[in-house]
């Protein structure tokens, strides 16, 4: 155990104080984080109307959130306690594949969340 501090909690304890450097960090990044989000999602409503944006910038932004759905979905579905699992183990990227196909052929999106689940609990039932 490590030798206690001035306010007598151990460097180690995390329940510790934070030191006036530490404290100072974490403002600057917390306002340096403010200020960089404001001007980034706010620059589209503080730029005057005359300004536009190339159109193949526009095309791309399009697809953002779908962007953004992948990389919240793909951790979960293709990780295994920080390792990448790809194989015939891995029922739910089974089921998001599965799901995908169906999607990209019916375009209904209840039919592809049906599929997915049942893809899904079948495997999990068989295995």
């Amino acid at each position: 155990m490590a030798a206690p501090d001035a306010d007598g909690a151990g460097a180690d304890d995390p329940g510790a104080l934070m030191g006036f450097d530490d404290w100072l960090y974490l403002s600057v990044a917390i306002v340096g984080l403010t200020v960089v989000t404001v001007l980034t999602r706010g620059s589209f409503f503080m730029l005057p109307a005359s300004v536009q944006l190339p159109a193949r910038i526009e095309r791309a932004l399009k697809y953002a959130p779908a962007c953004a759905l992948a990389a919240i979905v793909a951790p979960g579905v293709l990780a295994r306690d920080g390792n990448v699992t790809l194989g015939w183990g891995n029922h739910q990227m089974w089921a998001v594949i599965v799901a995908t196909v169906v999607g990209a052929a019916t375009r209904n999106m209840i039919a592809m969340i049906a599929t997915g689940m049942a893809v899904f609990t079948a495997l999990r039932l068989l295995a």
